[in-house]
């Protein structure tokens, strides 16, 4: 499991707009990889829109931020035009990075278990070290400190 201190893995995902993002596009830049249940549920929407009405903050530190979940791309299509969504959204179909990441986890709503993502985040360094791992997110508040972390490791 994906923890601080590890590397990010190889990987290529599809992204919206039929665009690709792989663990090679991240490197020389701070990035943000968010892990979410599913596109246009009202947590991850929630989060979403923290993030996108923070991203000149995030960018202004010189950082990019990532959505990822299992929804499909025509999925994450709809999700980002809903929302006027402003960073990539990228589809783990196969559910292989979640699982790298420890957030592929068993779940329970109304008595009912199943496997889901469990919301996480993970800041990752220019050189592709994960420098800061939230697991078990609350939504509130959580973008606040995650822009908190990314300008203390730029030393802001």
């Amino acid at each position: 499991m994906i923890d601080i201190g590890s590397p990010l893995p190889d990987f290529t995902l599809a992204a919206d707009a039929g665009k690709t993002v792989s663990a090679a596009d991240l490197k020389g830049r701070i990035s943000v990889l968010y892990f979410y249940p599913k596109d246009d549920t009202p947590g991850c929407t929630k989060e979403a829109c923290a993030f996108r009405d923070g991203l000149p903050d995030f960018s202004g530190a010189g950082c990019a931020v990532y959505g990822i979940s299992r929804d499909d791309g025509a999925s994450h299509d709809r999700f980002k035009a809903k929302f006027s969504l402003n960073f990539p959204l990228l589809s783990d179909a196969d559910g292989k990075l979640c699982e790298a990441f420890g957030v592929w986890k068993e779940r329970a709503m109304y008595g009912r278990k199943f496997m889901g993502i469990e919301r996480s985040t993970f800041l990752i360094d220019a050189e592709g070290i994960v420098r800061k791992v939230w697991r078990k997110v609350g939504v509130d508040g959580h973008v606040a400190e995650v822009l908190a972390a990314v300008r203390e490791l730029q030393g802001n």
